[in-house]
């Protein structure tokens, strides 16, 4: 099966248990998540051969953060170490009408001291036909925009699929440069690209028609326009993909995809998510489920969408980052069993 390489940051997720505000907690959950690393996870649980590249420090924490990886199957070899210490993220789990809240702290990371050259990028390629990165990566430093460049230009030169979910975050991008001014340029190289309306906004200047998610209000066809103007814009990308989250509370919410290939725009079932048990980490379940899709129906692009929706429907009742499902268990409920039957 084609080996797939993501990078990122990985950072110590420090979450509030049930409910529980920041403030009012005496207990933090401490466990490990980021959205190249949580991409990861779900290929390894698909049997998709995977290897995720960071720069950790040197110290307990990273080490746990590693053997965790690899006890998913993910492939660490080629992390390399520096820096001295990792990032963290606090998370305020919101219920109702009260969102969830996310704090970083990641101001200093290994990560964010990265430079061009200290990753041996053929090393990392070698029998790879995948690499995915997100707009989070960019958006720590400039050291590590630049070796996100690097890296997309190493896989773009061997004809590797080169993938990119835009994850716009406006709390990271500190160091001088606005999102467009750096995504526009690293999305020249991509030829998969996945986002929201946020996402195509900040991060590419694209501003859909008729969309109304805080009103949990979202259709396909709005972003039909938008996606046929990124690949005439950007004219190395195959697929545009954008996931539609209807929010009506911050435990219900609707969820589907719309994916644009140049001729069709395909459209997955929506599903109707009433208790939500952790939502981070869905979009970079649905990369993880889009990816494995694309390279497992290759002439079936309807059944590649649809897998990424169910699988990100499901991550959304599993606490902690990574999505924890297997193909057999994403297939049951493409089928159409939401039943949530005892399986005995």
């Amino acid at each position: 099966m084609e080996k797939v390489v993501t990078f990122g940051e990985v950072m110590l997720r420090l979450a509030t248990p049930l409910y529980e505000r920041i403030g009012q907690s005496n207990t933090m959950n401490a466990i490990f998540g980021g959205g190249e690393s949580n991409v990861a996870v779900s290929l390894a649980n698909y049997g998709v051969p995977v290897s995720f590249v960071t720069r950790l420090p040197k110290n307990d924490l990273a080490h746990a953060c590693v053997r965790e990886l690899r006890g998913f199957g993910v492939d660490t070899d080629q992390i390399i170490y520096g820096g001295e210490r990792m990032g963290v993220y606090f998370l305020e789990t919101g219920a109702v009408s009260r969102a969830s809240k996310v704090i970083y702290d990641r101001a200093g990371s290994a990560i964010s001291q990265i430079e061009k050259g200290m990753i041996d990028w053929d090393k990392v390629f070698e029998g790879a036909s995948w690499f995915h990165w997100t707009g989070i990566t960019p958006a720590i430093s400039q050291g590590a925009a630049d070796v996100c460049a690097e890296a997309i230009k190493a896989a773009n030169d061997r004809g590797i699929t080169v993938s990119a979910d835009l994850n716009y975050r406006k709390k990271l991008w500190k160091y001088g440069k606005s999102a467009q001014e750096v995504m526009t340029k690293l999305v020249e190289g991509c030829d998969v690209l996945l986002g929201n309306e946020e996402d195509a906004e900040m991060s590419l200047g694209y501003k859909p028609e008729n969309v109304n998610v805080s009103g949990g209000e979202v259709t396909g066809a709005s972003y039909l326009d938008i996606s046929k103007q990124i690949m005439k814009d950007y004219p190395r990308c195959k697929y545009v993909i954008t996931t539609l989250r209807g929010s009506k509370s911050a435990n219900h919410n609707t969820w589907s995809g719309v994916l644009y290939d140049g001729k069709k725009l395909y459209e997955a079932p929506t599903y109707d998510i009433t208790h939500i048990v952790d939502r981070v980490g869905g979009g970079d379940s649905f990369m993880g489920g889009l990816i494995y899709g694309l390279i497992n129906y290759k002439d079936d692009l309807q059944s590649a969408l649809n897998f990424a929706v169910a699988a990100s429907c499901l991550k959304h009742t599993i606490h902690g980052d990574y999505n924890r499902v297997t193909v057999e268990e994403v297939k049951k409920l493409m089928g159409g069993d939401a039943s949530g039957r005892v399986s005995r």
